[in-house]
């Protein structure tokens, strides 16, 4: 991931600006337009939607009928993506995802092999309840997640540009779920949890969702804008300052770099990608809240969804009843001073 240096030449920073406030009037129709379909949960959709601002994949974690999946196919729409679903079951296979090969033959009666795209060629694929499936059929994904290509019987087939993966999970510990592996965890940019709406929101899904029409998302931008975002986001400044926040948060959450809460209750800790999390998707925050640099606050705010799925706790912590929530809201409360 590019962080400061960029393989394109930096635009002159008047040409930085105007491009900058193109977007913030793009994001803002996108938010406005979410918005009339998703109610409350104000949260989740900007973290999503930071994701894939940034160009990642999130996992969004909650129990069932919280409006996750309609929030993803609500994206797709109104950020003009080709938009894919899969239902992850234990009896999955890789091939489900990726494809098949099928065998042709010719009026000449001669035979070869054709491939098959599966649903993972889309630019946004909703990988529904990820953790139902088998590890070899997550490896399967983890691939495209991380290569943007798929590989079948040696044979490389490249993905559709964006790809972005939002995959939901359920977080109550159930019969026939395969927890994800470390590795995989790691490729999600952010993990956003998705709580029980406000009393006004519900008040508002009763009424809205339950009469003889219901508001459809209309497209406001496409694929090709999207890319222009994400690459001008990759081109904003950050300060030293912020640099500097980001390296000490994501270092104190290691055990063995100085920290004592850490020390004592964090089995293992974030590696870079965080910090690289946490790079790009400031910018991102600073964009969709109308600011064109980001700030210290962006950092503390995307702590969480950052660090959450990239730590552990020590046994002895969670006999205690800790999660990692509250250790990373600790440092969070010591970055601030």
């Amino acid at each position: 991931m590019g962080m400061m240096t960029s393989a394109e030449p930096p635009l002159d920073e008047k040409a930085i600006i105007a491009a900058a406030e193109k977007a913030l009037s793009d994001i803002a129709e996108v938010r406005q337009e979410v918005s009339k379909v998703i109610f409350g949960q104000e949260r989740v959709v900007e973290n999503t939607l930071l994701a894939i601002l940034s160009g990642g994949h999130a996992l969004l974690v909650g129990v069932p009928g919280l409006a996750k999946t309609k929030l993803v196919s609500t994206l797709g729409s109104v950020l003009g993506l080709e938009a894919n679903r899969i239902q992850f079951t234990p009896d999955l296979m890789p091939s489900d995802i990726l494809g098949t090969e099928v065998m042709d033959q010719d009026e000449t009666g001669r035979r070869s092999f054709r491939f098959i795209k599966g649903p993972v060629f889309a630019q946004l694929l909703m990988a529904d309840e990820i953790n139902r499936a088998s590890p070899r059929t997550q490896s399967a994904l983890l691939q495209s997640m991380q290569e943007y290509h798929v590989t079948i019987a040696g044979q490389h087939y490249d993905l559709p540009s964006p790809f972005h993966v939002l995959a939901t999970q359920n977080p109550l510990e159930q019969e026939g779920t395969y927890p994800l592996p470390e590795a995989q965890l790691d490729r999600f940019l952010l993990q956003v949890d998705v709580g029980y709406p406000e009393l006004s929101a519900e008040r508002q899904i009763l009424l809205e969702t339950t009469g003889v029409t219901e508001a459809k998302p209309s497209s406001v931008i496409d694929a090709a804008r999207l890319v222009d975002i994400q690459k001008l986001i990759r081109q904003m400044p950050v300060s030293e300052t912020v640099v500097d926040a980001i390296l000490a948060l994501v270092r104190s959450a290691r055990p063995g770099h100085g920290n004592a809460g850490t020390d004592k209750n964090v089995a293992w800790g974030p590696g870079p990608r965080a910090g690289q999390a946490l790079m790009l998707c400031a910018r991102a925050r600073a964009l969709y809240e109308g600011r064109l640099a980001p700030s210290l606050d962006d950092v503390m705010a995307l702590a969480e969804p950052v660090l959450e799925h990239r730590m552990a706790l020590t046994f002895a912590a969670r006999a205690e009843g800790m999660t990692v929530r509250d250790v990373i809201l600790d440092l969070v409360k010591q970055a601030r001073g």
